[in-house]
């Protein structure tokens, strides 16, 4: 590899003659959903007369969460916690997989009290336990811990069960609920509306009149990079204003060193595919996925933007079935591909999206448009 750094943002290009790719330079499985999906199969294989269980989905993905259920493994809880199968039907001799998510500290001492193994086949992403480590240090250093991240998320479940066991913790979902914050912090929000706002998303006992003067921002790790750095901004400013910038240290952690490398990487290899043309984007990815849609939304604004999860959707020249990331409906659009001698797409995919995914996608457009030149046969 040339960029061993990783520091080239650049898309590559695929020109198949009537049609032409603009592939993100980073896109697909990370490192924690690639070692996630091993150890699951790991555990299919190592154990073929146990029953094994998943806590919820392995991966927002729905083609390896169907296979693996294809293999007998069974789902334990949904991906918002509700239960689809009773813990009494969990035995001890049973294999349990964590997902990359993690899990809460009440689920795992639910399963440590059946006498479950926790550890060898817990998939939590590092990189969501870095966020963990970083949390525990701040709680440790009298700091509340801001959590960016969507409240019915198993990540951000997960991040705040083990934050409020250390520290004060407030769940932000976006700018929106961010600003409402810095406006109690400036005194322009009474106590009674923060907890009407912030309701349920917030750790025991928090106290806003004291818990908000020393503050760390930390993410669910699938969310927009950029958002988690303007949120801590905001936060930030705010601490700035009411204690002083010569005070900042005493009320504000720098917390940048959270921010997961790959999120970071496929969003900055995203932003760099709006400095090109083209006629429309494919995002290919599992409709449940968080940092999937954050891509969608990179790109939506300039570009016509299809959210699929495989090469099915791809109905006709002209038809294709999207996913709308602001209805969360699916959709039937009747433009697709534009009727032009030569058409330029622009295509990326998820973190949880196996590249075979992406693979069928392309030679789907290449069968639809009746290319003269095959994958095989292309030069890269």
């Amino acid at each position: 590899m040339e960029d061993p750094r990783k520091k080239n943002f650049s898309p590559t290009y695929l020109d198949f003659g009537n049609v032409e790719f603009i592939i993100s330079r980073h896109f697909g499985f990370c490192y924690g959903v690639e070692n996630a999906i091993e150890k699951s199969y790991n555990a299919i294989q190592n154990n073929p007369d146990k029953k094994i269980y998943l806590l919820s989905q392995m991966i927002h993905n729905p083609t390896v969460n169907a296979d693996l259920q294809s293999m007998g493994v069974k789902f334990i809880q949904d991906t918002e916690g509700n239960q689809l199968l009773p813990w009494d039907t969990i035995q001890p001799e049973d294999i349990v997989i964590i997902p990359a998510f993690g899990t809460t500290l009440e689920t795992e001492k639910i399963l440590t009290e059946k006498g479950i193994d926790v550890t060898t086949y817990n998939t939590t992403c590092p990189f969501v336990e870095k966020v963990w480590n970083r949390s525990t240090k701040l709680g440790e250093q009298d700091h509340t811990i801001i959590i960016h991240g969507k409240y019915l998320h198993e990540e951000t479940k997960a991040t705040f069960s083990h934050s409020k066991e250390n520290a004060p913790s407030l769940i932000v979902k976006d700018i929106i609920e961010a600003n409402f914050l810095v406006e109690y912090i400036h005194g322009k929000k009474t106590t009674e509306e923060f907890f009407h706002f912030f309701d349920g998303k917030h750790s025991l006992n928090f106290d806003p009149n004291k818990d908000l003067n020393k503050v760390g921002v930390v993410n669910q790790t699938t969310m927009l990079a950029t958002e988690t750095q303007t949120i801590a901004d905001l936060v930030k400013d705010a601490m700035i204003e009411k204690f002083g910038s010569d005070s900042l240290k005493n009320h504000f952690a720098d917390t940048r060193d959270t921010l997961c490398y790959a999120t970071n990487d496929n969003q900055s290899a995203t932003m760099k595919l709006l400095e090109v043309e083209a006629d429309l984007a494919i995002v290919v990815g599992g409709y449940n996925s968080s940092n999937t849609s954050h891509l969608v939304e990179l790109l939506e604004p300039k570009f016509t933007t299809f959210f699929i999860k495989n090469s099915d959707e791809l109905i006709s020249l002209s038809t294709i079935r999207s996913f709308n990331i602001h209805s969360k409906e699916l959709e039937n659009k009747d433009v697709f591909l534009p009727a032009k001698e030569k058409i330029k797409i622009i295509l990326t995919s998820g973190a949880s999206c196996p590249d075979a995914a992406v693979d069928g996608v392309i030679q789907k457009v290449l069968e639809l448009t009746e290319s003269s030149i095959s994958i095989e046969s292309l030069k890269l």
